[in-house]
């Protein structure tokens, strides 16, 4: 069996980050705060019931994916994404999504 190379030490604090990001924990930490601001981007971008027709699902990337309760509010919101995506930039700033897809689900 060969001898392991050295490596230098690290330190704990750099490390952790790292282990998170690629256990996925950074994009789950995020898809929780994009479920929590769900709400109210949408009520104050598309009305009162648009928050109980749809929830956001997924991330890929910085493509925010949102399953819709019917092809009639599918349609609806998809019309409004650029209204609900620059709600979302209004409250996250810099980490918001980029884009908006939605699926019937």
């Amino acid at each position: 069996m060969r001898p392991r190379p050295k490596s230098r030490p690290q330190a704990l604090g750099d490390l952790v980050p790292k282990v998170l990001d690629e256990l996925g924990f950074e994009r789950a930490n995020t898809l929780r705060e994009l479920a929590d601001l769900w709400d109210g981007v949408l009520e104050s971008a598309v009305g009162p019931d648009a928050a109980g027709h749809s929830r956001p699902t997924g991330l890929r990337g910085s493509v925010l994916e949102a399953t819709v309760d019917s092809s009639a509010w599918c349609h609806h919101l998809q019309l409004q994404r650029e209204r609900i995506l620059a709600g979302l930039t209004r409250r996250l700033g810099s980490d918001a999504p980029t884009d908006l897809w939605f699926r019937v689900g």
